[in-house]
């Protein structure tokens, strides 16, 4: 019975040992940033980490995948998430969110605030108001200061506000003003939040899924929406991703988050459009997860 206790701890103490081993080469390795692409089926759902360790998550996908996901990504003791953005309120980027919540820590959950007549919406709210919000503005940096434990702050996106996680910075670019509380009566779509995530000469473009005339605002905008990586907007339908807006963003890697599905996505139409323009393209329906790492120099696909 004794040498089970003390082979039991040994066990133990080695476990530890291999841990913090782990966790040493992963601070004395390079700082790089993370962005994982999930194939959820059709429906998005983006990971990031940045080089500071930040835990950042946009959409949730259409259904409880999404925690798989994250269980594969992060340490199984690991359940906290900085920033949980949800583009729009429609059940494919939402509905994994909803097991999220309960199950994960969430610092801060940046959306519209827009408002919807679905029962998935009406669990949202519960849930956001069980994890029980601190401020409604936004914040300047991803930092513990001012963080509640066990409290998640809510925040309505507008553009023109910047969120800082050490060295990658977050721009939202849409919508133009904020929607808090606005009753929709048609498709969320055109109302996402459509953010700009910038490490050093590197950057990614989410656009949820916003169609062409929401594409037009933003290049008639004036503001710099060019980027390295695009994630093609509404899972490759037709009413997105437009020439005029493929000119303005002039990404080099396009990735399209789509399954199995009715629509026709993603349409040959806005394949012909990224391919006109010289555009790699990677899709999560072929290519599962794909998942892009930056030292803020150079972005290289790991292999899948």
């Amino acid at each position: 019975m004794q040498k089970k206790v003390v082979l039991f701890i040994a066990g133990f103490l080695f476990f530890l040992n291999v841990i913090c081993w782990q966790e040493f080469f992963a601070l004395a390795g390079p700082q790089n940033l993370k962005v994982d692409f999930l194939n959820v089926g059709q429906g998005d759902s983006e990971f990031i980490q940045t080089p500071e360790g930040h835990k950042i998550l946009i959409d949730g996908g259409p259904d409880s995948t999404v925690l798989s996901k994250l269980s594969s990504l992060l340490p199984f003791w690991d359940r906290s998430i900085d920033l949980v953005i949800l583009t729009h309120p429609e059940s494919d980027h939402m509905q994994g969110i909803l097991d999220i919540l309960p199950k994960y820590n969430v610092k801060y959950f940046l959306w519209t605030g827009v408002v919807k007549d679905a029962p998935e919406y009406k669990q949202l709210i519960t849930l956001l108001q069980k994890a029980g919000n601190g401020q409604n503005s936004l914040l300047a940096s991803l930092s513990n200061s001012g963080y509640l434990l066990g409290r998640t702050k809510v925040l309505y996106a507008s553009a023109g506000e910047e969120i800082k996680a050490g060295s990658v910075l977050i721009d939202t670019l849409f919508p133009f003003k904020s929607l808090e509380g606005f009753k929709l009566t048609a498709s969320a779509n055109d109302t996402c939040v459509v953010s700009k995530i910038i490490y050093g000469k590197e950057s990614f473009l989410f656009t949820g899924d916003i169609d062409s005339a929401a594409e037009k605002q933003l290049v008639n905008s004036g503001e710099n929406i060019s980027a390295n990586v695009l994630k093609v907007a509404h899972h490759g339908s037709k009413y997105s991703t437009s020439d005029l807006f493929l000119a303005a963003v002039a990404p080099k890697i396009a990735v399209i988050e789509v399954g199995k599905n009715t629509y026709g996505h993603p349409t040959p139409e806005a394949l012909q459009r990224l391919q006109e323009f010289g555009i790699k393209i990677f899709r999560t329906d072929q290519d599962g997860d794909v998942e892009f790492v930056s030292d803020g120099n150079n972005i290289k696909l790991l292999k899948n």
